[in-house]
C-alpha cells in the first residue's frame, strides 16, 4: 500500500526536516517511497522555485505567483507524483496545494475559490490520503530562521505570515479526516514520533 502524504506549514516549523525523516523511517521499514518539495522536483520546477523563491528588484503579483506555483505543481503531478503513486511508492511532499491556499489566497488576499480551482487543474483533482501540519507562533516559527539564508517570502511582514498560519488552521478545520495538526514547538524527536504513529496506522489499514 501507498500513500501521499504532505507536510505543511509556515516558514521555520521545522518541514524539511520532518519529511526526511519520514522519509528514511519509511525507507528503514522496507516500504518504497520517495521524498519530494515544492516547488521543485523536476527541471522545469526547479527553475521556477529558483525565481520565486530569491530576492531580485521589483514584484511579482500575487495572481503570478499562483500560476508559477501551480505550473510548476502540475510538471511534477504528471513527472512525479502520478507514476510513483501507481506504482505503490509512498510518496512524502514537503509542501503542495495548501500551500499554495495559505500564501496566495490567506496571505496575498487572492480569492479562495478562484485559488482552488487553479489548483484542482494542475493537480488534476489528486488530494493527499494524510496532511501533516506543523502549527506554531508566527514569532517563534521565524526567530528559528534568523541568521539563516532567507528568501523573498522571508521580508514579508509578520501579518502576512500569521494570515498564512490562520489559512492553514482553517484548512486543518476544513478537513480533519485528511489533516493532522501537531504542536511544532515540541522537540524533534516529539514531532516525528506524532507523526510516525500517525503515518503507520494509516499504512496499516
Amino acid at each position: 500500500m501507498s500513500l501521499f502524504i504532505t507536510i505543511e506549514g509556515g516558514d521555520g516549523c521545522g518541514k524539511t526536516t520532518q519529511a526526511d525523516i519520514l522519509y528514511k523511517k519509511l525507507i528503514a521499514s522496507n516500504f518504497s517511497a520517495i521524498r519530494i518539495a515544492e516547488p521543485g522536483g523536476t527541471p522545469l520546477g526547479d527553475e521556477l522555485r529558483n525565481l520565486l523563491k530569491r530576492k531580485w528588484n521589483g514584484n511579482i503579483a500575487a495572481e503570478s505567483e499562483l500560476l508559477l506555483f501551480n505550473a510548476s505543481r502540475k510538471q511534477l503531478v504528471a513527472e512525479v507524483i502520478l507514476p510513483a503513486l501507481k506504482k505503490d511508492i509512498t510518496v512524502v511532499c514537503d509542501r503542495f496545494s495548501d500551500s499554495t491556499v495559505a500564501y496566495q489566497g490567506y496571505g496575498r488576499g487572492l480569492d479562495l475559490s478562484t485559488t482552488e480551482t487553479i489548483n484542482r487543474f494542475a493537480t488534476g483533482g489528486i488530494k493527499p490520503d494524510l496532511t501533516i501540519l506543523l502549527d506554531m507562533p508566527v514569532s517563534e516559527a521565524l526567530g528559528r530562521k534568523q541568521g539563516k539564508e532567507d528568501d523573498r517570502f522571508d521580508s514579508d511582514d509578520i501579518a502576512f505570515h500569521d494570515r498564512i498560519r490562520q489559512g492553514f488552521l482553517a484548512l486543518a478545520r476544513k478537513e480533519a479526516k485528511r489533516w493532522v495538526v501537531i504542536n511544532a514547538t515540541q522537540s524533534v524527536e516529539q514531532i516525528s514520533t506524532c507523526i510516525w504513529e500517525e503515518v503507520s496506522r494509516r499504512l496499516k489499514r
